[in-house]
């Protein structure tokens, strides 16, 4: 779904509560938090969708990967996930053995345990995982902590929608493909271990509401205003040549409008609108986007340096409200 249409459905609801609920529906984040004592929660979050390469496998790996990265978004450490499922009746059975296997393989290396899940009928294949984490409360990193004077720091380079719709339209190059499929097997895990290592005010996984849908959150969330520097847009190769030939997923069409419509977010005029629909581009298993102190971001981009992390400042947080894009 949609931004708007997710938000309309979520504010007309009426759920319960509970004491020992820190961060549920009331506030929009990338997973629930639960209180189980004094210095241990539970992160638990769900997220699945259709194929969007052709190996299954990969396409597994790469699902699973996307969940996954929700609990490391809030600071925590998967611990077992349950695998969530829809498939045709007749496909091929050693489609979804490969589909289940690269999920399970990369749960394994996010050091968790795949320890069940749930299949039903559908024409068509749909594959993720529901995921459970562990944190310490004082080390969650929600989407409501940051601070005007923080600066923004993000993990992994943009333009996976772009190019696995341009492979969808047979017009992609194969070595783009290639490195966005790299980008999207990647886990967060290292990022937000090494976030957590300099502490972090606000934190959230860019995926498919692109950079600034999920960024707009963080915005909303802690009351602040965004600005971001559309020359220091880390970019996956191939994706600024597909968004000038007009290459558009759906998903950011949608995207973009729920932004726009208000005037929240704002472009300079001298924005190109190939970098407009980058920064909206819905992304598959994207990095993190971190806000925290100028000094923390030093140390961050310097550890990320030293093990071999992705990681570009791409902005910083401001008084007021809004998105501006420079």
């Amino acid at each position: 779904m949609g931004p708007g249409a997710l938000s309309a459905i979520l504010s007309a609801l009426r759920l319960p509560t509970n004491p020992n609920l820190l961060i549920g529906l009331a506030v929009s984040d990338d997973a629930a938090v639960y209180t189980i004592d004094e210095s241990t929660a539970l992160v638990q979050t769900v997220d699945f969708f259709p194929p969007i390469v052709d190996d299954p496998y990969t396409f597994g790996a790469i699902a699973a990967a996307n969940a996954l990265s929700d609990v490391y978004a809030m600071g925590g450490r998967p611990i077992t996930a349950m695998s969530v499922a829809a498939f045709p009746d007749d496909l091929d059975p050693a489609i979804i053995v490969a589909i289940f296997q690269g999920g399970a393989d990369k749960v394994a290396e996010a050091g968790a345990v795949l320890v069940g899940g749930h299949t039903v009928t559908d024409r068509e294949p749909k594959y993720g995982l529901s995921v459970t984490g562990l944190v310490h409360p004082a080390q969650i990193t929600p989407k409501g902590g940051a601070r005007p004077g923080d600066r923004l720091l993000l993990t992994k380079p943009i333009g996976t929608g772009l190019i696995t719709s341009a492979a969808k339209w047979d017009k992609v190059a194969p070595g783009d493909l290639e490195t966005a499929i790299i980008s999207m097997l990647r886990l967060n895990r290292r990022a937000a271990e090494l976030a957590t290592q300099v502490g972090v005010h606000a934190a959230t996984d860019i995926t498919g509401f692109g950079l600034l849908g999920h960024a707009a959150e963080i915005a909303r969330s802690s009351r602040v205003g965004l600005r971001f520097h559309s020359a220091d847009l880390p970019l996956l190769p191939g994706a600024l040549a597909y968004a000038r030939a007009g290459i558009c997923p759906g998903g950011l069409v949608r995207n973009r409008q729920f932004l726009e419509a208000d005037g929240y977010l704002r472009y300079a005029d001298e924005v190109e609108e190939a970098y407009r629909l980058l920064f909206n581009d819905p992304q598959t298993s994207g990095g993190l986007l971190v806000a925290l102190p100028p000094i923390a971001a030093e140390d961050l981009l310097r550890r990320c340096a030293t093990v071999g992390q992705e990681c570009w400042d791409v902005g910083e947080v401001v008084e007021g409200e809004g998105i501006v894009v420079a």
